[in-house]
């Protein structure tokens, strides 16, 4: 059988295979951004709204649900019952598939109309294939991630941006070169995604062989030993003998897990398709198209790059709370819990220093300024958006544990409350502040959301993530802030030697060292982190915080 991969070990490996994805899929959108106006930009960030928020409809509840079921049952020895589970997933899969595909394609031109650029039809039927394959995929990750075998989604998601981006980038310029107009560029930008699906189903029927031919080799438990395994103080879920009563059990868990899931997506495509409509009146139509084009692409893009590490902790901790959960491991269940919470706040918020208080070299570096427009064009929009997803990070993690929990539902409560307060104070702030009220709602809603999780987690597991330390966590990230804020005011001037881009790839990486060095010296000093706390990591993460430990208690004896 294939070894099982620990919470931190699962962690990083679908948090380094995110990040090479993200940063392949801004690799992307660069060269797409050069070779198209306006008008393009708009198109490809429309129809890549909606291909995300339908991936995330695709990829997120029902998998996370099979992740959930099989890992439950595993615990508990029941194997042949994961199989069914399994098969009656790939079956949803296909048939998803093909709904989802053909609706895309029928209803593309009357989206494109309500969300004012009419444009993005071509884009958005070209993009559509693309989900013939991936509900299928997702179904095989949530299978591999409930065994914690993580590595299979990790490599295929790699894989697949690595066949998107060629792609994607190879038709949008080819098609340049013909002479073809910023629509039909766009579109052909937004093709790359399906060569992508077709590039991780290969990998994902792969690691399927791989993984049967290993449990060929292990002797399937017994159901004597299985009913030996259940009987021991806790019984678990209930056992689902027939096709009808597995799909059942998957819906009642997925709806509220996928409400939850595409919450960040669809709020993403909300922004995107209200920006026009409520600032117009107000704002000139300029104005409007740039902030738009920029939202989008440039500030959407960035904003991506924090929560891959949440995504990646939350997909691992869920297999790893249902199991404890499911055993009546109260302790493991903490434990655990409380790990995961701390590693999203503690490796997110450098992530999100670096990228929201350097955002102006940041977009200078990897974007092109508007036509007309000689410096970075919506830092401001960057930076905003960029900085809320630390709320976005713990909102993801806490709904994951209480996915765990068998709290689904409540989440999902917290989570469509949160959405209705967003679309409140979205209709109420941004025909006067235009997208600046709109992202600012947005903060709001993963504030709220994050707040409610935290609090219901706290009474029924007890986890604290940081207790009496978060004066000293905050201290920490105003220094950051306040030093960092000058570095990338003032970097830019220093390096103008350099010229072109140049001098925001130096400011850029100056900010990253400063960030990378200074936050956990001040986790440290201000003991935030303390050296007890770190004999409970892994041997690997224990050796590179040593020296940081050994800083503390020589200020201790000082």
């Amino acid at each position: 059988m294939v070894k099982k991969d620990s919470l931190i070990k699962g962690t990083i490996i679908l948090a380094a295979a995110a990040l090479v994805a993200r940063v392949l899929g801004i690799f992307q959108r660069v060269p797409l951004q050069h070779a198209m106006g306006l008008e393009g930009n708009s198109d490809f960030g429309q129809a890549n709204n909606v291909y995300l928020l339908l991936l995330v409809f695709a990829t997120a509840g029902i998998p996370s649900a099979v992740s959930k079921m099989v890992s439950e049952r595993l615990e508990l020895g029941r194997h042949e019952e994961v199989n069914r589970i399994y098969r009656a997933a790939i079956r949803f899969g296909v048939v998803a598939g093909i709904v989802m595909t053909v609706l895309l394609l029928l209803f593309a031109p009357l989206y494109a109309r309500l969300s004012g650029v009419p444009t993005s039809t071509l884009a958005i039927r070209a993009i559509a294939p693309s989900l013939l394959l991936f509900p299928v995929i997702a179904m095989m990750r949530g299978y591999f991630q409930g065994r914690q075998f993580m590595i299979a989604g990790g490599v295929s998601q790699i894989v697949e941006q690595i066949a998107r981006v060629v792609t994607a980038v190879g038709l949008a310029y080819l098609l340049l070169g013909w002479g073809y107009s910023d629509t039909k560029v766009a579109a052909g930008g937004a093709f790359g995604s399906v060569l992508g699906s077709v590039a991780a189903f290969a990998i994902m029927l792969w690691y399927a062989f791989k993984l049967r031919k290993a449990d060929r080799l292990v002797p399937a438990m017994t159901a004597a030993t299985a009913e030996a395994v259940a009987t021991e103080g806790f019984s678990g879920p209930p056992v689902l003998k027939r096709t009808r009563e597995i799909y059942a059990a998957i819906f009642r868990i997925s709806i509220p897990i996928l409400l939850t899931a595409m919450t960040v997506q669809l709020i993403y495509t909300i922004d995107s398709s209200l920006l026009v409509p409520l600032s117009e009146w107000k704002f000139s139509a300029e104005e409007v198209d740039i902030w738009h084009a920029v939202m989008t692409n440039n500030a959407q893009s960035v904003a991506g790059i924090p929560p891959v590490l949440a995504i990646a902790l939350s997909t691992s901790i869920l297999p790893v709370v249902s199991a404890a959960f499911a055993a009546g491991d109260k302790e493991r269940v903490r434990r655990q819990g409380m790990l995961a919470m701390r590693i999203a706040v503690f490796t997110g918020m450098p992530v999100v220093l670096v990228l929201a208080v350097g955002a102006n070299p940041v977009n200078g570096l990897l974007f092109n300024p508007p036509e007309g427009y000689s410096l970075p064009v919506g830092s401001a929009i960057v930076g905003m958006l960029t900085a809320g997803t630390i709320f976005q990070i713990t909102m993801m993690t806490s709904n994951s544990i209480l996915n765990g929990l068998n709290r689904q539902r409540v989440a999902m409560v917290h989570t469509l409350t949160g959405i209705g307060i967003k679309l409140v104070l979205s209709f109420a702030l941004t025909p006067f502040f235009g997208v600046y009220g709109l992202i600012a709602a947005t903060s709001v809603c993963f504030i709220f959301v994050t707040a409610w999780n935290m609090a219901t987690i706290r009474g029924l597991t007890g986890i604290r993530v940081l207790g009496n330390r978060w004066a000293g966590f905050i201290a920490a990230v105003l220094i950051v802030v306040a030093i960092g804020g000058a570095l990338a005011y003032y970097g830019p001037d220093w390096f103008d030697a350099l010229g072109l881009r140049w001098r925001y790839l130096a400011t850029t990486i100056l900010l990253g060292l400063f960030v990378c060095i200074a936050y956990p010296v001040l986790l440290f000093l201000l003991r935030v982190i303390r050296s007890e706390d770190i004999e409970s990591y892994p041997a690997r993460l224990r050796k590179l915080l040593r020296p940081f430990a050994r800083l503390q208690r020589g200020r201790q004896r000082a």
